[in-house]
């Protein structure tokens, strides 16, 4: 938020009160707005009825689940979600990465860190939109990527991708066939300043991958990922 800006406001759904309260108070403390859901259908209504600008979102919920939330509020609206979970498997962070969550961090976890993803993740949001005005339409042997519009074409078809894959997918295609570190995709797409986070970014480029096609992003081992531009 910078000064003389409307406060952001955010979205906690935990179904614990201990963790919604805490999460809570301390987003409360740090100048943010926060409204709170302690169920999936609760938490549906309190997106539509408030608006959020970021939603902190516990994976174990009662009426139906977090990534059933993840799914209905960002066909709803594109928005920013960090995921709450008590789970660290693969699978399970696969599955809410690919219903449009952005990051995630794993119970239990400091507070810092929860405020420091969440800054994180509404500075990437900033910095798609100045991509969006400053970058045009891309036609990349046969992948097109228009950030203005937030839309990708792969051999003439349609590809729908979560708001971080697009992201992630323009920063490697702003500079194509070139090899773009994990610490510069951390910093570029994430807002981290090293590549803590690289399991979170595997985790992207893998469900990128199975949507534009798992030939177009290569993998240079121990460096990071390039674009492949050629036919």
């Amino acid at each position: 938020m910078s000064e003389g800006s409307e406060p952001t406001v955010v979205l906690v759904v935990e179904d614990e009160p201990t963790i919604n309260q805490a999460v809570t108070d301390r987003l409360r403390a740090e100048g943010f707005t926060v409204h709170q859901a302690t169920d999936g259908p609760a938490a549906v209504a309190a997106f539509e009825t408030h608006e959020p600008d970021a939603v902190l979102l516990d994976v174990m919920l009662p009426g139906f689940d977090g990534l059933e939330v993840c799914r209905r509020i960002q066909a709803l609206r594109p928005v920013p979600v960090l995921m709450l979970t008590a789970r660290d498997e693969e699978t399970d962070v696969l599955v809410g990465l690919g219903v449009g969550a952005d990051d995630y961090v794993t119970k239990p976890f400091s507070m810092r860190e929860v405020v420091a993803r969440l800054r994180a993740l509404l500075r990437r949001v900033e910095r798609a939109e100045q991509l969006a005005r400053s970058t045009g339409r891309l036609d990349l042997a046969g992948l097109v990527v228009d950030p203005a519009a937030r839309r990708v074409e792969a051999d003439g078809a349609a590809v729908h991708l979560t708001p971080l894959e697009f992201d992630l997918l323009c920063a490697l295609a702003a500079a194509p066939g070139t090899v773009r570190t994990r610490e510069e995709l951390m910093r570029e797409v994430w807002g981290w300043s090293d590549a803590s986070g690289t399991r979170t970014l595997d985790s992207h480029v893998k469900a990128l991958r199975a949507k534009i096609g798992p030939d177009r992003v290569r993998t240079v081992h121990g460096v990071g990922y390039a674009l492949e531009v050629s036919p």
